[in-house]
């Protein structure tokens, strides 16, 4: 599966949130977004083992000369390498839920730490804020309503952000055209 089907697939998987809606109320828009992550864990034990393999490789003439305390400052860079990958992993857990239905707009987003904040929201009242840069596209998407604002998909790139906001503002002028009842 390429990166481009991995992405896709990552940003249109039924959203739990969704489950929580009426079965008989029409989804307009159902996402879940996650962080983008470019390295699997796979490539990244490969990744890992080439720079360790590196790192001794290197270390071996500062061993022959006797400067063996460097070899110990080689393995603390593997290891520092290794948890600053393990940290990025992590981070890779949090996730935002986003489902749309004519009368209702619910959002989740899940922390790295599991600890989820759900709102609901009136779509006829909400709109989607685009903090447009001329240079490097959409920087910052955000709900508003009745004065409040609530940041959504802010770990994605600019041009994702922009296909998002493109899709979920098409479903909200829908939700807000009111239900069909035909």
């Amino acid at each position: 599966m390429s990166l481009e089907d991995h992405r896709a697939n990552n940003q249109t998987n039924e959203s739990e949130i969704c489950a929580t809606i009426d079965p008989s109320e029409p989804k307009l828009f159902s996402a879940r977004l996650f962080p983008h992550r470019s390295l699997t864990r796979r490539h990244f034990h490969l990744l890992l083992m080439v720079f360790s393999g590196a790192s001794f490789i290197s270390s071996l003439p500062f061993i022959f000369f006797g400067a063996w305390p460097v070899a110990g400052f080689m393995g603390l860079d593997i290891l520092l390498f290794f948890l600053a990958f393990r940290a990025n992993f992590k981070a890779a857990r949090a996730y935002e839920d986003v489902c749309l239905t004519p009368f209702e707009l619910l959002i989740a987003k899940v922390s790295v730490k599991g600890q989820r904040s759900e709102w609901r929201f009136n779509p006829a009242w909400v709109r989607l804020d685009r903090e447009e840069h001329e240079e490097f596209g959409t920087q910052r998407l955000a709900l508003v309503s009745h004065g409040r604002r609530l940041e959504i998909a802010g770990f994605l790139g600019p041009d994702e952000k922009a296909a998002f906001a493109g899709r979920f503002s098409r479903a909200l002028a829908e939700a807000k055209r009111g239900p069909r009842f035909s």
